[in-house]
């Protein structure tokens, strides 16, 4: 069957093979990006406006079409604000690039510029899991079942490493430094960066177990997480994390109170970063080992940490401050012996 707007889909496939990574020098992490924006663009109209795949075109992303969309990231994604405008500016630079090849497909990008971004409130507020919240989750895979010890392991590495979900999903096996004294993970961050992170002992005791069942022939240069379809081996998806994340979470939420509402792959790097904070790490020493060239860029653990906050101030308030408890009973009650003392009857 002949597609509606052939031109459409050969534009995406040059825009995402051809010009983010090899003109523009993208990262893999950043191209990934843009062509997860662009399949969900693809699957709104898909799912949601019930147009078949092969019929989707220009003329098809109007700015109604384009409004609908936002407003589906936002209610049925859950997407904040910033995410919001990641995604609008992920498609502008589509259209940007559509416009220099062909002038002619310019006026496409006016229904976008009719479009604003979202105004992201500068809130310092932070989601992320207390231990008892954090010890509840680990606790749902069921370990005696294969993908229960797979689960397990990729939540304990998720929080050791605090690394990006994009991280572990493309760590190769032999990224992961087990037989050392000084174990570590190598990671792949933004603008195909690596480091090296220092990783605990406990989880080398998970992926030992881990390998003994998902790779008994170790290859170095194979993925360390995978799924298997029609006996070939593929990268596990973002939405496999997320439904299994997704899972665990409303189970441990029933065990305890304080798992937040929604866990997902991100939350785990937040939470061991502020761990990490709570403990005495210096912020500065902490966006290097979440790989952030820029402090700034982790001072919203120090925002977003109420907790240090109340200890900082209760230190700091002295004691005849009538904000103080002074419920508790005198030294001098009940006795006498030291009465009799305190007025030199002694």
């Amino acid at each position: 069957m002949k597609m509606r707007d052939e031109k459409f889909f050969e534009y995406l496939r040059d825009f995402l093979t051809v010009y983010l990574p090899r003109q523009r020098c993208f990262s893999q992490h950043t191209v990934k990006a843009y062509q997860d924006t662009i399949n969900l663009l693809l699957d709104y109209f898909v799912k949601v406006r019930k147009i078949r795949l092969e019929k989707i075109s220009f003329s098809a992303i109007d700015y109604q079409a384009l409004t609908g969309f936002i407003d589906w990231l936002e209610t049925d994604r859950k997407c904040g604000e910033k995410t919001v405008n990641h995604r609008l500016s992920c498609i502008r630079s589509f259209y940007k690039y559509v416009g220099m090849l062909h002038p002619a497909l310019t006026i496409y990008r006016q229904d976008l510029s009719k479009i604003p971004s979202k105004k992201v409130g500068k809130s310092r507020t932070m989601e992320f899991m207390t231990e008892p919240a954090l010890k509840a989750v680990l606790a749902q895979p069921d370990v005696s079942d294969k993908r229960g010890v797979r689960d397990l392991f990729y939540m304990i590495l998720l929080y050791d490493s605090a690394a990006r979900n994009s991280e572990l999903l493309n760590l190769k096996v032999g990224d992961f430094v087990w037989a050392s004294e000084r174990p570590c993970v190598y990671l792949i961050g933004k603008g195909n960066k690596r480091r090296a992170v220092p990783i605990m002992r406990k989880t080398i005791d998970h992926y030992q177990r881990y390998k003994r069942i998902f790779h008994p022939d170790y290859n170095p240069e194979q993925l360390m997480f995978y799924t298997t379809r029609r006996e070939s081996r593929q990268q596990m998806s973002d939405d496999n994390v997320a439904r299994f994340l997704k899972e665990y979470g409303a189970t441990a939420k029933q065990q305890c109170d304080e798992v937040p509402d929604r866990i997902h792959p991100h939350m785990f790097r937040r939470t061991r970063a502020m761990h990490l904070y709570r403990s005495g790490m210096p912020l500065a020493l902490l966006a290097q080992w979440l790989g952030h060239e820029d402090l700034e860029t982790v001072l919203v653990y120090a925002y977003a940490d109420t907790e240090m906050k109340r200890q900082a101030i209760e230190k700091a308030t002295g004691k005849s401050n009538p904000l103080v408890d002074d419920s508790l009973p005198a030294i001098w009650k009940n006795n006498d012996e030291l009465i009799r003392k305190l007025y030199g009857l002694r």
